[in-house]
């Protein structure tokens, strides 16, 4: 994305709240987003589990505390060293899960039950670097979509609901099923109409 990023926190929390009530149809005000959007409270908590994972050492066990209880409060689990673009939705919240490696672009909508994880075939540490997904800009991911291992969802993606992702899905392209196959592709970004970007509704199934 080429806009500007936001000049305080204060223009970061009204971008944050705009795209909630952007991309869910059951948000009607941002009072009601700031007080009742889990997936909001999520991010904002992530991200200051975020910025105390990289003080380094010492603010490790402070970020997973952090961590921890925002997935108590919310029903969204997300490791504090994953990195999460702007603007992201994450619809209804439940059950999603974001692993330590997992990077998410700007715009991205996640609806619940999504899982970004890892693949790790043997003991711990004998894998080493990027073990989760990298989830371009403006993709969209259905209701308990699950994408393992160190793939990429390109940029305006979509994963439908349920599908297992275990290979790269490249960009514009639509994957559903288990596993998960490229059923189209679209060559252009999200129009202005919304997240079905012009594709029938079924495969990520907004349950609002």
């Amino acid at each position: 994305m080429s806009q500007q990023p936001p000049r305080s926190w204060r223009e970061r929390v009204r971008e944050d709240v705009d795209a909630v009530l952007l991309r869910d149809p059951a948000a009607h005000s941002r009072l009601e987003v700031v007080l009742t959007s889990p997936g909001l409270h999520a991010l904002w908590a992530h991200r200051a589990a975020h910025a105390l994972w990289h003080r380094g050492p010492s603010g490790r066990l402070p970020a997973r505390l952090l961590a921890h209880w925002a997935r108590r409060r919310t029903g969204v689990e997300v490791h504090p060293a994953a990195r999460i673009g702007r603007r992201v939705v994450i619809d209804h919240g439940m059950g999603v899960v974001i692993g330590e490696t997992a990077v998410v672009g700007d715009d991205v909508l996640l609806y619940h039950g999504t899982t970004l994880g890892g693949r790790v075939s043997g003991l711990q540490g004998e894998q080493q670097g990027r073990r989760h997904p990298v989830v371009g800009d403006r993709a969209v991911l259905g209701a308990g979509a699950t994408v393992l291992g160190a793939v990429r969802v390109g940029d305006d993606a979509r994963v439908g609901a349920g599908a297992v992702v275990l290979a790269d899905v490249p960009d514009g392209a639509t994957a559903v099923g288990v596993p998960a196959t490229i059923v189209t592709r679209r060559t252009t970004g999200l129009p202005d109409d919304g997240p079905s970007g012009g594709q029938p509704q079924e495969p990520v199934a907004d349950p609002s």
